[in-house]
Parts: structure tokens; C-alpha cells; sequence
């Protein structure tokens, strides 16, 4: 008795994954390199938009990586919703303490220690 197995081609799905990626990281790059004034001077929840925009973008590229290439599609609910939903909010409370402690240092030390910068 023997048992035929199918083997299924993911050629087409790593494809797509890639393109899907490498618009994504283009776009990074553009915002990077052009640094829009309206996006990079602006402040929105106490950084710029430019940075919201890195990190969301940043946080889908994870997102598509762990769930095409780390095979998270196939797995049940549970155990996606367990590393999907652990992995966003500690990524956000990093984000957040990074943030609001950049923003602290930026303002403590923007006077006196750092006078000798601005000359």
C-alpha cells in the first residue's frame, strides 16, 4: 500500500511576500532619504509622525515574516493569538518607554550639557 503525497508549490506565495516586503521596505527607505518636513517636524503622541509611520511599518513587515515565513498561518488560534498578541504589546510598551524616556533626556539635557553642540 503505498501512500502518494502531493507536494504543493509555495513558489507564488513567497513571491508575493517578497514583493509585499520589499514595497514596504521601499517605502521606509524613501520616507528615510526624503524626510518629509510635514512628517518629520510635526509631533504626534510625543514624537513625529515619520517615526509612527517606521514603526508601524516596521511592526507589519514582523508581522508578515513571523506569519508566512515562521509558518504562524498554519498554526491553531491559540498559539498565534498567544505570540501575535504578546509580541505587539511588548513591542508598544518598548516603544512607548524608548519614546517617552528619549523625549525626557532630550529635554533634560537640551540646556546646559549640551551648549558646546550649538556653538
Amino acid at each position: 500500500m503505498t501512500q502518494e503525497h502531493e507536494h504543493e508549490s509555495h513558489a507564488g506565495l513567497i513571491w508575493r511576500v517578497f514583493i509585499f516586503l520589499s514595497i514596504i521596505t521601499a517605502i521606509e527607505v524613501f520616507l528615510g532619504i526624503t524626510k518629509p518636513d510635514a512628517l518629520y517636524l510635526s509631533k504626534f503622541l510625543g514624537t513625529s509622525p515619520l517615526n509612527w509611520i517606521f514603526l508601524i511599518l516596521t511592526l507589519v513587515k514582523a508581522y508578515g515574516i513571523a506569519w508566512y515565513f515562521m509558518h504562524l498561518k498554519q498554526e491553531k488560534a491559540g498559539l498565534r493569538r498567544a505570540i501575535v498578541w504578546t509580541s505587539v504589546f511588548l513591542i508598544c510598551y518598548l516603544a512607548t518607554l524608548v519614546l517617552i524616556e528619549g523625549n525626557f533626556i532630550g529635554d533634560v539635557f537640551s540646556g546646559r550639557y549640551t551648549k558646546w553642540f550649538y556653538r
